[in-house]
């Protein structure tokens, strides 16, 4: 799958960020990600900001998978188990409404045990067509 090289979520090239490779399985997207200890808010527990940006980009990413470029409007997030450093963690998303200049997704992350860490929805603008020019020049 696609990726900007810089994006603090999924780029490979950014030093501060989380280079996590997003791929397509069974009409979702998913990815893999171990909780890294610079990402720490209380002393050996990830930030929930890190599983807020996890969630945004594994949803806006099934958007992108539709081959529909978008920026995020708004996202709703619901943690349900702390994540300590060095857990290993499982995304999933999905694109489940397009209602035009609004589309609709949905993510979880979920643990090595299938239970469940945080679920997210999200609300995304279909990009116009000076900005979906910009967005896929961001694009490897």
């Amino acid at each position: 799958m696609q990726r900007y090289p810089q994006c603090f979520v999924c780029g490979d090239q950014n030093p501060f960020g989380l280079n996590v490779p997003f791929y397509t399985k069974d009409g979702k997207v998913v990815a893999e990600y171990v909780a890294g200890s610079h990402f720490q808010g209380y002393r050996n527990i990830l930030h929930g900001g890190i599983l807020s940006a996890l969630l945004d980009e594994v949803m806006i990413r099934a958007v992108l998978a539709k081959g529909i470029f978008s920026l995020t409007s708004e996202i709703r997030v619901k943690f349900k188990k702390i994540v300590e450093i060095g857990d290993k963690l499982y995304l999933e998303g999905r694109m489940v409404e397009d209602k035009g200049k609004i589309l609709l997704a949905e993510g979880k992350i979920t643990n090595p045990q299938n239970e469940l860490i945080a679920e997210g929805e999200g609300k995304f603008f279909r990009a116009k067509k000076e900005m979906e020019k910009l967005l896929a020049q961001s694009l490897e």
